[in-house]
């Protein structure tokens, strides 16, 4: 992986977003009555969140290779080789 490849994935809002589900659910967790259903939710629904990122960069970067990938803005494009 690539500096570039770094920068990407931390700047990515699907990342900062399956952060952001984890912090909240483990809050949840903790605050929750031990042997709760919301305790169990909170649990299951913080790792769900990275396992919908890791399958949705999985998808994106499969795209990626295959060429299947259309930039909205000029500046995401990659560089011409």
């Amino acid at each position: 992986m690539t500096k570039e490849d770094w920068i990407r994935k931390l700047t990515s809002r699907k990342f900062w977003m399956a952060v952001a589900n984890f912090i909240v659910n483990v809050i949840l967790f903790v605050q929750s009555p031990s042997g709760s259903s919301e305790r169990i939710t909170a649990l299951v629904l913080s790792f769900g969140g990275f396992v919908a990122y890791i399958v949705a960069e999985g998808l994106v970067d499969a795209a990626r290779e295959k060429g299947d990938v259309i930039y909205l803005e000029d500046e995401a494009k990659p560089p011409e080789e």
